[in-house]
């Protein structure tokens, strides 16, 4: 039977990846997407909603499908301070996975970090750690969280430290404890991203950094 898939995040880097192969996959019928800004796209299965993510609980009869995708996030220098980056980065996506679980969702994937612990002295990867445990706690059938390094691709905004990483860390990042800084694409989160969403069994799965290069699950 066809899916519903509920998409946060469309509009970055993974999340527009995914949205494109969602569309095209003939096992999802219908993709909702949520975003904050209006969608340069159309298609006959696309509904497309702009929402508030300060007044998210307005919205909550839109969190209801087979899977939502989690792919929102944001940088410091995006948000501005802090606080405002853990404003995007925990309590929009939280306050979405628990509209989402109590409305009954099976299946919940987010796109979190590689190193996310909630015990991090990075205050970024201490907001993913606490992100992935809190999530853990609201009863979904099925949780995949997916631990990408430095994400490779085109984007909307120009982030020169990234565009620098992204030509070093190839080479620097072929062998030992290194390996787990490895850049990966956009498209091969997405690819993977969409791959769980059809075939995880566990309860819980994490995917880490050789995973997401796997081409097919475990």
């Amino acid at each position: 039977m066809a899916k519903t898939a509920v998409i946060i995040g469309s509009t970055g880097l993974v999340g527009s990846q995914l949205l494109q192969q969602l569309l095209v996959s003939p096992r999802y019928s219908k993709v909702v997407s949520l975003s904050r800004r209006h969608l340069d796209l159309s298609h006959p299965k696309l509904t497309s909603h702009v929402i508030d993510f300060e007044n998210l609980t307005h919205y909550v009869e839109l969190f209801n499908g087979d899977v939502f995708f989690s792919c929102l996030g944001t940088t410091l220098k995006q948000a501005g301070s802090l606080t405002a980056q853990r404003k995007v980065d925990f309590d929009y996506q939280f306050i979405c996975a628990q509209m989402a679980a109590n409305n009954g969702v099976p299946h919940y994937c987010l796109v979190s970090s590689s190193g996310a612990n909630a015990h991090s002295m990075s205050r970024y990867l201490k907001i993913k750690g606490e992100l992935e445990q809190q999530v853990k706690q609201l009863g979904f059938s099925r949780l995949s969280v997916l631990q990408p390094s430095l994400l490779l691709g085109e984007r909307s905004e120009l982030r020169v430290a990234e565009k620098i990483a992204a030509l070093v860390l190839p080479w620097i990042t072929q062998c030992g404890r290194l390996k787990r800084y490895k850049p990966i694409t956009g498209e091969q989160v997405a690819e993977k991203m969409l791959m769980v969403s059809l075939k995880q069994q566990q309860s819980i799965a994490y995917y880490t950094l050789d995973e997401l290069f796997e081409s097919e699950c475990k």
